[in-house]
């Protein structure tokens, strides 16, 4: 459990990050959906965020414990304190990738990017894919504010006593 107020504002606004860059990769997909020539030659490729944990944070370490109920007695409740110093709550890593599934092939003789079959190679992006990923996105957002707004409201109610 975190041991004050601030460690709960740091991981809920480590969700937060993540969604920012989730809703940053979607706008560069819709952006990019009829993309046919990047820098490099072909064509835009879907960007997407990868989100992992960081292996044995304070986090997951909590969080299996209380999700196993390890006890050292089985009449004893569980601990809910961390040992030693306060430790650094950065609990996932995030990171932008490139999808790697195949371009899509549409039939477009008109078009410039078009081969001599008149097949044109199109980003591997589907616009109502990302917007989905995009609703996703917000609605973790929103709840990850929500998660700081009521830690705010306990800390103002406490003060209240």
């Amino acid at each position: 459990m975190p041991e004050n107020i601030f460690a709960t504002f740091k991981i809920s606004g480590q969700g937060m990050s993540v969604q920012r860059m989730r809703l940053n990769a979607v706008a560069n997909n819709i952006a990019n959906a009829n993309t046919t020539k990047g820098a490099d030659g072909n064509p835009y490729q879907r960007e997407v965020v990868v989100v992992r944990s960081i292996p044995n944070s304070p986090f997951e370490n909590e969080l299996n414990g209380q999700l196993g109920l390890v006890r050292t007695n089985q009449v004893h409740s569980p601990n809910i304190g961390i040992p030693g110093d306060a430790p650094d709550y950065n609990t996932m890593q995030a990171i932008s990738a490139k999808d790697s599934t195949p371009a899509r092939i549409v039939y477009d003789p008109s078009h410039p990017d078009a081969d001599e079959n008149g097949y044109v190679k199109m980003p591997n992006i589907n616009v109502v894919t990302e917007m989905v990923e995009m609703i996703t996105a917000q609605r973790a957002f929103e709840a990850n504010a929500g998660v700081i707004e009521a830690a705010k409201n306990i800390v103002r109610d406490s003060l209240e006593i």
